[in-house]
């Protein structure tokens, strides 16, 4: 492969430790900017590299195995918080972790409101995987909160969309298309997001999870309130109900959800659970997107097919990620699998998967409706398909 040196650029050779889904790279990168970025993927084309780019490597095990993997572009070196507090938004860098922004945003009284799923994580990790924590009931989607975005295509050309202020409605929406992307359309520098106020109290509403038909009319009787949640959550045994806002106003605010859930066996607490959002770092994480109503229906079901699970997830958002204890064999995670896939309205893609299913071949994202579209798509922004080729659904 041609001499990858590149002025403002660490170069090192790859090791076990730096895999993704078991693939190890030849090299890593690490850019002291966005313009050495652009200069190393610019060097990488030419010398015809396949590129994957990692942020805090807390989900190099997510997706599927890369087919190939010359060069890891490590964004640590891009990290860097740009605060407007007066106007409620906040430029980042992508290699910024996410609890260094978190306390930066926390000092001025404000928050990005986007729920980790991993401990270590990254801004620019976080958009590249495109998972949501609890909280995206009330604020929206990571992508939502996005207001512009720097990245750097394949040829090394910085591309940018957006600004800075929450009615640029300059370039195209890049940040839509990049969110989740794993980068195999390029790689994120940085983007900029709306924020929020840090709420003066929290309230979390808990009740065990009782049958089917007993949840599902806690549910109705708590979306025929006025209470406004800002997340309904399940975590495999209980049924959490956050509130915000303050102190004296979540007072009602509690006593309307308690009654709404059953009231009983309620339990009130004044701070988010300790690990709130994180998801399990061990076994294969499925993810399972359905109609909201159907959420209490489905859990019972699939519960029935294999017990050796755990369920977490947003129920008004029809959002579930099934944790499979390590070593699951391959047919109970292709029978629940296929069990969500049967239904049209359905969906189930393993986040992460455990190495024997990459061997046995066990696919990780199922059918995927505009596959050709999102294939036209890469051909454009990647027409060698060097970024992170494989990664992705339909091996894009």
């Amino acid at each position: 492969m041609k001499d990858l040196d590149v002025e403002g650029v660490t170069l090192r050779a790859g090791t076990e430790a730096d895999a993704v889904c078991g693939v190890p790279p030849d090299r890593v990168a690490r850019p002291e900017n966005t313009e050495a970025l652009g200069r190393l993927l610019a060097t990488a084309r030419d010398a015809g590299a396949t590129v994957t780019p990692r942020g805090g490597g807390t989900a190099l095990d997510w997706g599927s195995p890369p087919r190939s993997l010359d060069l890891m572009v490590d964004t640590s070196a891009l990290s860097w918080i740009d605060h407007n507090a007066g106007d409620l938004v906040v430029e980042v860098g992508a290699g910024t972790p996410l609890a260094e922004l978190r306390r930066t945003l926390a000092e001025a009284g404000q928050r990005l409101s986007h729920d980790p799923v991993r401990v270590g994580g990254t801004v620019g990790g976080a958009l590249a995987t495109g998972v949501n924590g609890p909280r995206r009931l009330l604020a929206g989607t990571l992508r939502d909160l996005v207001i512009g975005m720097t990245l750097v295509r394949a040829d090394g050309v910085v591309a940018r969309s957006g600004g800075r202020v929450v009615k640029n409605v300059a370039g195209y929406d890049l940040a839509k298309l990049h969110t989740g992307g794993y980068g195999t359309l390029g790689v994120i520098a940085s983007a900029a997001f709306r924020l929020h106020p840090l709420p003066s109290a929290v309230r979390v509403v808990s009740v065990p999870l009782r049958s089917r038909e007993r949840t599902e009319r806690s549910l109705a009787a708590l979306r025929a309130t006025a209470v406004v949640p800002a997340a309904v959550e399940l975590d495999h045994d209980r049924l959490c109900v956050v509130l915000e806002g303050t102190a004296e106003g979540l007072v009602p605010r509690v006593e309307e959800t308690v009654r709404a859930l059953g009231g009983d066996d309620a339990e009130v607490t004044e701070a988010l659970p300790e690990g709130w959002g994180v998801l399990p770092t061990e076994g294969t994480l499925a993810r399972i997107l359905v109609p909201p109503a159907e959420v209490p229906s489905l859990v019972e079901e699939l519960d029935a097919l294999a017990g050796d699970v755990r369920w977490y997830g947003s129920i008004p958002a029809g959002t579930l990620y099934l944790s499979f204890a390590p070593g699951t064999p391959v047919d109970v995670v292709e029978k629940l699998s296929a069990a969500v896939r049967r239904a049209p309205d359905r969906s189930a893609v393993l986040l992460r998967a455990e190495p024997h299913l990459h061997e046995a071949g066990v696919d990780p994202w199922g059918e995927v409706p505009g596959l050709s579209l999102m294939r036209a798509v890469k051909d454009s922004f990647d027409p060698d398909h060097r970024l992170s080729p494989g990664r992705f659904a339909g091996g894009i």
